[in-house]
Protein backbone atom coordinates (compact mmCIF):
# COMPACT_ATOMS: atom_id res chain seq x y z
CA UNK A 1 0.00 0.00 0.00
CA UNK A 2 1.04 3.34 -1.18
CA UNK A 3 1.98 5.69 2.88
CA UNK A 4 0.06 9.32 1.86
CA UNK A 5 1.71 12.18 4.38
CA UNK A 6 -0.16 14.62 6.14
CA UNK A 7 0.99 17.54 3.40
CA UNK A 8 0.62 15.44 0.39
CA UNK A 9 -3.27 15.24 1.83
CA UNK A 10 -3.56 18.51 2.43
CA UNK A 11 -2.41 18.98 -0.91
CA UNK A 12 -5.34 17.27 -2.64
CA UNK A 13 -7.66 18.78 -0.91
CA UNK A 14 -6.16 22.50 -1.58
CA UNK A 15 -5.78 21.07 -5.71
CA UNK A 16 -9.49 20.30 -5.21
CA UNK A 17 -10.40 23.46 -4.31
CA UNK A 18 -8.43 25.18 -6.75
CA UNK A 19 -10.61 23.19 -9.31
CA UNK A 20 -13.36 23.99 -7.78
CA UNK A 21 -12.65 27.55 -8.00
CA UNK A 22 -11.47 27.21 -11.37
CA UNK A 23 -14.87 25.65 -12.65
CA UNK A 24 -17.18 28.17 -10.57
CA UNK A 25 -14.94 31.16 -11.77
CA UNK A 26 -15.19 30.15 -15.09
CA UNK A 27 -19.05 29.24 -14.56
CA UNK A 28 -19.76 32.99 -12.84
CA UNK A 29 -18.30 34.11 -16.78
CA UNK A 30 -14.76 34.10 -15.89
CA UNK A 31 -14.31 35.44 -12.63
CA UNK A 32 -10.99 37.20 -12.53
CA UNK A 33 -10.66 36.81 -8.59
CA UNK A 34 -12.21 33.22 -8.82
CA UNK A 35 -9.82 32.20 -11.65
CA UNK A 36 -6.90 33.70 -9.59
CA UNK A 37 -7.94 32.67 -6.59
CA UNK A 38 -8.03 28.97 -8.03
CA UNK A 39 -4.76 29.11 -9.53
CA UNK A 40 -3.03 29.38 -6.73
CA UNK A 41 -4.76 27.21 -5.07
CA UNK A 42 -4.13 24.34 -7.82
CA UNK A 43 -0.38 25.70 -7.71
CA UNK A 44 -0.02 25.74 -4.34
CA UNK A 45 -1.69 21.78 -4.21
CA UNK A 46 0.50 20.16 -7.03
CA UNK A 47 3.51 20.87 -5.26
CA UNK A 48 2.63 20.10 -1.88
CA UNK A 49 1.34 17.02 -3.63
CA UNK A 50 4.81 15.76 -5.31
CA UNK A 51 7.22 18.40 -3.60
CA UNK A 52 8.80 21.27 -4.63
CA UNK A 53 11.81 20.43 -5.87
CA UNK A 54 9.69 17.62 -8.05
CA UNK A 55 7.11 20.46 -8.96
CA UNK A 56 10.05 22.77 -10.33
CA UNK A 57 11.68 19.85 -12.42
CA UNK A 58 8.48 18.96 -13.57
CA UNK A 59 7.40 22.36 -15.04
CA UNK A 60 11.17 23.58 -16.46
CA UNK A 61 12.20 20.76 -18.53
CA UNK A 62 13.40 21.45 -21.51
CA UNK A 63 10.95 19.75 -24.20
CA UNK A 64 7.99 21.07 -21.74
CA UNK A 65 8.55 24.99 -22.02
CA UNK A 66 6.56 25.98 -23.78
CA UNK A 67 3.84 24.44 -22.29
CA UNK A 68 5.28 25.64 -18.93
CA UNK A 69 5.31 29.67 -20.63
CA UNK A 70 1.97 29.36 -21.60
CA UNK A 71 0.56 27.71 -18.85
CA UNK A 72 2.10 30.69 -16.13
CA UNK A 73 1.81 33.36 -18.48
CA UNK A 74 -1.86 32.83 -18.76
CA UNK A 75 -1.67 32.39 -14.53
CA UNK A 76 -0.11 36.18 -14.97
CA UNK A 77 -3.03 37.13 -17.39
CA UNK A 78 -5.47 35.96 -15.57
CA UNK A 79 -3.91 38.35 -12.28
CA UNK A 80 -3.73 40.82 -14.32
CA UNK A 81 -7.48 40.73 -15.05
CA UNK A 82 -7.72 39.19 -18.37
CA UNK A 83 -9.50 36.57 -17.48
CA UNK A 84 -10.99 35.23 -20.81
CA UNK A 85 -7.15 34.95 -22.46
CA UNK A 86 -5.61 34.11 -19.34
CA UNK A 87 -7.65 30.83 -19.61
CA UNK A 88 -6.98 30.26 -23.43
CA UNK A 89 -3.58 30.48 -22.26
CA UNK A 90 -3.37 28.21 -19.59
CA UNK A 91 -5.86 25.50 -21.43
CA UNK A 92 -3.39 25.16 -24.49
CA UNK A 93 -0.16 25.37 -21.54
CA UNK A 94 -2.23 22.67 -19.47
CA UNK A 95 -2.69 20.34 -21.86
CA UNK A 96 0.92 20.65 -23.89
CA UNK A 97 2.03 19.58 -20.32
CA UNK A 98 0.25 16.86 -19.37
CA UNK A 99 -0.58 15.56 -22.92
CA UNK A 100 1.45 12.44 -21.91
CA UNK A 101 -0.43 12.20 -18.74
CA UNK A 102 -3.88 11.71 -20.45
CA UNK A 103 -3.61 8.05 -21.81
CA UNK A 104 -2.27 6.90 -18.36
CA UNK A 105 -5.71 8.31 -16.81
CA UNK A 106 -8.27 7.20 -19.42
CA UNK A 107 -6.61 3.46 -19.43
CA UNK A 108 -6.68 3.52 -15.09
CA UNK A 109 -10.57 4.89 -15.62
CA UNK A 110 -11.54 2.24 -18.12
CA UNK A 111 -10.20 -0.33 -16.38
CA UNK A 112 -11.36 0.55 -13.11
CA UNK A 113 -15.12 0.99 -14.24
CA UNK A 114 -17.76 -1.67 -14.57
CA UNK A 115 -20.10 1.01 -16.32
CA UNK A 116 -19.94 -0.30 -20.10
CA UNK A 117 -20.52 3.12 -21.60
CA UNK A 118 -17.85 4.29 -19.89
CA UNK A 119 -15.43 1.38 -20.44
CA UNK A 120 -15.90 1.91 -24.30
CA UNK A 121 -15.47 5.01 -24.11
CA UNK A 122 -11.92 6.05 -22.09
CA UNK A 123 -10.88 2.65 -24.77
CA UNK A 124 -11.92 4.62 -27.78
CA UNK A 125 -10.23 7.68 -26.39
CA UNK A 126 -7.56 5.92 -24.88
CA UNK A 127 -6.25 4.60 -28.40
CA UNK A 128 -6.22 7.69 -29.68
CA UNK A 129 -2.96 8.85 -28.41
CA UNK A 130 0.03 6.75 -27.43
CA UNK A 131 2.76 6.50 -24.72
CA UNK A 132 5.75 5.14 -27.07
Amino acid sequence: MISITEWQKIGVGTTGFGVFFLLFGMLLYFDSVLLAFGNLLFLTGLSLIIGPRKTLSFFFQRHKLKGTSFFLGGVLVVLLRWPLLGMFLETYGFLSLFRGFFPVAFGFLSNSSNVPFLSALFRRLQGTSSMV
